[in-house]
């Protein structure tokens, strides 16, 4: 049938399963967006108008997150694809799969620096897992085609497709196309010795007395987490988390220790340290969660599990490398061992139970103003099904310390560290689960940089509870600037210029709050979680509250600063391994 390279465009995302995209039109994706208007016309899909071109994309990352599908965001050429950057790099750095459709000026004026005209291929190529240019409006249905099977599969990652205008706009004779034939471009499949690195694996796991499992976000990407659990009840292995990794394993389990790294667990930190043998599974050794690399896990033999090759190995050299999907091989591990197995790490997990008696979590209460954890953690305690976003900085490590996570719940910039990432994220996953609790974690800085998207809530009337956690500074920047540059406090104090921020959300149409002492804290955050419209709280919490535990740059994970001293003297372990303080 005859039809525009737009129409074709837009057809060809529908048959891959898409409902939702996220985006803002300018001149050279109009052609598209006028198909679009037709699309929606129709009721096939549902375009959600974003303020700011990084906010499509940290929404159909939230989205992509949340579902475990592919996202889809779209922006016009120049500064409209540029403005892209920034969540295409997010995505990039924590394998979530994208597909990022851009316009371009037409083809006949590519390089004649044109209006509007950007080599958005050739600026992304590093952040991208692939892209495209679309030369032929008959290509379009099989780039598409390939671009989801890309974005979606083996480690995902974002996909660009490029489209000059006049392409969209030519009409051809338009075949739909679903099938995939790419040279060169394999899923990883487990490897021809598997039963080898299996075998190898149990037997490690077997002679330890002092194993640790360490997991990352390749595992929520496998969608391993009834694997993960049962390898860990079945041997007794304590758990503990990458950032990435939070929500893969229930964290009010016994052998749960939450995160680990910079602003982990002391527990997690000290049982890394101390463990005979590390089995990373969908991680990658990233410097916030070793600390100084060469005295990371010093003690332990490595099983390294992921399905990129390029990680295994890359930081640490592990003893049993084995590439290939984790939840495949964590089966292949759980089908290659009894039901039960002779347990060897009792004492290891009463020296656990130790470090958490002396170590715990606790979310500290003043009395003349609100803690920004008792915050955090009051939200995670009334709403534990809640998806929980966040933006970055200390309220982001706050809430990886206290929220504990049911899978996929927990959406969060770790690699890239984007600020302004939680509102538009939270939007994504609402839109993807209109019925269920969002609740974004953001701090006063972080939330000032995409604050438009507030308009965004206000238009598709979308519910998500945007909770600042208001200290009038760019808490991380003033947390190291107290530590390691003599209390100068260089540019990271916001109370000069700050907005009312309730007064901001009453402008745009949403709820807004002011929290402060005396208020009811449990009554507060039971009424924000019963409205019935999007909400913007400001919780004025205590303004130099540090995060804490802390690794600091060039120490290794035995080296937390903000610990309280134990009232106990040390284990005979903890004195073999240089472990733990005596009162």
């Amino acid at each position: 049938m005859l039809q525009s390279g737009a129409f074709a465009l837009i057809d060809s995302i529908k048959r891959q399963g898409v409902q939702h995209l996220f985006g803002y039109p300018g001149g050279a994706i109009l052609p598209v967006y006028d198909e679009i208007y037709k699309a929606e016309g129709r009721g096939d899909l549902k375009h959600i108008l974003v303020r700011h071109e990084q906010a499509a994309v940290h929404a159909a990352d939230g989205y992509a997150r949340a579902t475990g599908k592919v996202g889809v965001c779209i922006a016009t050429s120049g500064p409209g694809a540029t403005n892209l950057v920034t969540g295409i790099a997010t995505a990039q750095m924590d394998s979530i799969p994208l597909v990022i459709i851009t316009g371009q000026v037409p083809s006949y004026a590519i390089g004649t620096d044109a209006f509007q005209e950007t080599d958005i291929f050739g600026i992304t190529l590093p952040i991208v897992k692939h892209s495209y240019v679309v030369r032929r409006p008959e290509d379009i249905a099989r780039i598409v085609a390939e671009a989801f099977h890309i974005a979606g599969t083996g480690r995902p990652g974002p996909v660009l497709i490029d489209i000059p205008k006049d392409i969209a706009q030519t009409q051809f004779e338009y075949v739909p196309k679903l099938e995939v034939h790419l040279r060169g471009y394999k899923e990883q499949t487990l490897p021809s010795d598997i039963a080898i690195a299996v075998e190898k694996s149990i037997e490690l796991i077997r002679k330890a007395h002092r194993p640790l499992l360490y997991v990352g976000g390749g595992a929520i990407i496998a969608n391993a987490f009834a694997e993960i659990k049962q390898l860990a009840e079945r041997f007794q292995i304590p758990v503990t988390t990458t950032l990435m990794g939070k929500g893969i394993f229930d964290e009010n389990h016994p052998l749960a220790l939450g995160m680990l790294g910079m602003h982990g667990s002391a527990y997690a930190n000290y049982a890394v340290q101390g463990c005979d043998l590390l089995i990373a599974v969908g991680a990658r050794f990233d410097d916030r969660v070793t600390g100084r690399l060469d005295k990371f896990a010093p003690e332990a033999k490595v099983i390294h599990i992921d399905i990129d090759p390029a990680e295994v190995g890359k930081n640490r050299l592990p003893e049993v490398p084995i590439v290939g999907d984790v939840r495949q091989v964590v089966t292949e591990l759980l089908n290659a061992t009894a039901y039960k197995e002779e347990i060897m790490t009792k004492t290891w997990l009463d020296q656990i139970s130790l470090w958490k008696e002396d170590y715990p979590l606790i979310a500290p209460h003043y009395p003349d103003i609100f803690s920004p954890q008792e915050v955090i953690y009051e939200f995670g305690r009334q709403a534990p099904e809640a998806f929980f976003t966040t933006d970055v900085g200390q309220h982001q490590m706050w809430s990886a310390q206290f929220l504990k996570n049911t899978p996929r719940h927990w959406i969060s910039s770790a690699g890239l560290g984007t600020m302004g990432y939680g509102m538009p994220a939270a939007m994504g996953v609402k839109i993807a689960f209109p019925n269920d609790q969002v609740i974004c974690i953001s701090g006063d800085a972080s939330f000032q940089m995409n604050l438009q998207e507030l308009a965004t809530l206000a238009q598709y009337d979308i519910k998500v509870k945007v909770i600042i956690i208001n200290n009038s500074w760019q808490g991380m920047v003033r947390q190291w600037q107290e530590a390691f540059y003599s209390e100068r406090y260089a540019s990271s104090n916001m109370e000069v210029g700050m907005p009312d921020f309730v007064k901001l959300a009453d402008a745009f149409g949403v709820q807004g709050m002011l929290v402060q002492h005396g208020d009811d804290l449990q009554a507060v955050v039971a009424e924000i979680l019963a409205s019935d419209r999007p909400v913007l709280a400001d919780f004025r919490v205590k303004r130099n509250e540090n995060c804490y535990p802390m690794v600091s740059p060039g120490k290794s994970n035995s080296e937390m600063e903000g610990l309280p001293e134990p009232k106990r003297i040390r284990s005979a372990l903890e004195r073999e391994l240089g472990l733990g303080t005596r009162a």
